[in-house]
């Protein structure tokens, strides 16, 4: 049973995770002819085409693709819910459980991109590939405010590092 709770919720997460993106990259401008981007849409359009009839984007929020990840988050907890505790929840701690969910996801997405982009600033400075060029879009808002405040010691930058400190300890607080 441990194993295909695992198998079920890693499926969940990595959906989760798809839909996640799929709402950050217009909120970040990034370039949706990339290979990564594109794959991202393929995986994720199967939901979001039907409810964008239905629900416009304001802005650069594209809400039927922030509802296709709440309902997405929603039926990942309930499922995980009901195959561990064996009963359905609630709705409203159902709920409250899947926000939960979200934001520590959102938290970990970004500590783990910008450590990635961290790490392959050091190994392959200034390397143009379609994966870089995507991190560089969902990490550069995050660390461009830090960089404004701290300094460049030595000619390193401490920005990620301050960054990962940070989103942990929102990850503490939330848990």
């Amino acid at each position: 049973m441990d194993a295909l709770v695992f198998i079920i919720d890693s499926a969940l997460t990595f959906l989760v995770y798809a839909f996640l993106l799929r709402v950050l990259l217009p909120l970040v401008r990034a370039d949706f002819r990339n290979p990564l981007s594109q794959a991202i849409l393929a995986l994720t359009s199967w939901l979001v085409h039907p409810l964008r009839r239905i629900l416009p984007p304001v802005g650069r929020l594209d809400t039927a693709s922030l509802v296709a990840l709440l309902a997405v988050q929603l039926v990942a907890t309930l499922v995980l819910f009901r195959l561990q505790a064996g009963i359905v929840p609630p709705f409203v701690p159902l709920l409250a459980a899947a926000l939960r969910s979200l934001l520590l996801s959102v938290l970990l997405l970004f500590t783990v991109l910008i450590f990635i982009y961290a790490v392959l600033s050091f190994v392959a400075p200034g390397a143009r590939s379609p994966a870089t060029a995507l991190l560089a879009s969902l990490c550069e808002p995050v660390l461009m405010p830090l960089r404004r405040v701290l300094p460049v010691v030595g000619g390193l930058d401490f920005s990620p590092l301050v960054a990962i400190v940070g989103l942990q300890a929102l990850r503490l607080l939330i848990t």
